[in-house]
């Protein structure tokens, strides 16, 4: 079995700083695109940022030069440093990840429990 599982939530006054991590463990042969998604209060869930196996990254519009993503291959973790928050950076953060679990099978899409992050003004 997969799983994926966050830390690093947590209240944060605006302008302050927090870093998430995810870890993935299981039975796994290889992990492909490692992201991070968010949904805040009455919103729907939204791309947040994203890395590829080899580096590439894709961000938000609404974080871009304020958040970091990053991943650690051989540990299977993916992280998010934040920055500058604001009020509406506020929501449950969620990891997922493209995970395969043998060479034979394709690759499927697995969703952490989600770690809530408040922003206060």
């Amino acid at each position: 079995q997969v799983q994926l599982v966050e830390s690093g939530g947590g209240l944060v006054q605006a302008g302050g700083s927090l870093r998430l991590s995810c870890a993935a463990s299981g039975s796994i042969f290889s992990i492909n695109t490692m992201g991070w998604y968010r949904q805040g209060p009455g919103k729907q869930r939204e791309l947040v940022a994203s890395i590829t196996k080899g580096g590439s990254t894709t961000y938000a519009d609404s974080v871009k030069g304020r958040f970091t993503i990053s991943r650690d291959n051989a540990k299977k973790q993916v992280s998010l440093q934040m920055n500058s928050l604001k009020p509406e950076d506020t929501g449950v953060y969620y990891c997922n990840a493209d995970v395969t679990v043998d060479a034979r099978i394709l690759y499927a899409n697995y969703w952490g429990q989600g770690t809530q992050v408040t922003v206060s003004s």
